[in-house]
């Protein structure tokens, strides 16, 4: 059973930063992507930032040139700092892992999510 355990979310000021943790583990796989999403109140869980295997990235426009993703391969977990922080980065962020689970002699590609962080930013 694949756990993906979220952890550095918190409390901050406007303009400060933070960085979060999710790290895979359980079963045998492979990682083909993984991402940061966010949700918050009253909004739909949007996209924040997504990094490939080869590690190729890719942001929401909202957090271009404050937020970096990076993954450590060797432990199966990706990153998240997030630097000058707003209000509006208010959300409880989930990180999302597109593997491929090897099963026997098989294998099938699973989408698996975190159980979320809160990361709320005061003005």
């Amino acid at each position: 059973q694949v756990q993906l355990v979220e952890s550095g979310g918190g409390l901050v000021q406007a303009g400060g930063s933070l960085r979060l943790s999710c790290a895979a583990s359980g079963g045998v796989f492979s990682i083909n992507s993984m991402a940061w999403y966010r949700q918050a109140p009253g909004k739909q869980r949007e996209l924040v930032a997504t990094i490939t295997s080869a590690g190729t990235t890719n942001y929401a426009d909202s957090v271009k040139g404050r937020f970096t993703i990076s993954r450590d391969n060797a432990k199966n977990t990706v990153y998240l700092q997030m630097n000058s922080l707003k209000p509006e980065d208010t959300a409880v962020f989930y990180c999302n892992a597109d593997l491929t689970m090897y099963y026997g002699l098989g294998s099938v590609r699973e989408d698996h999510w975190g159980q979320g962080t809160q990361v709320t930013v005061s003005s």
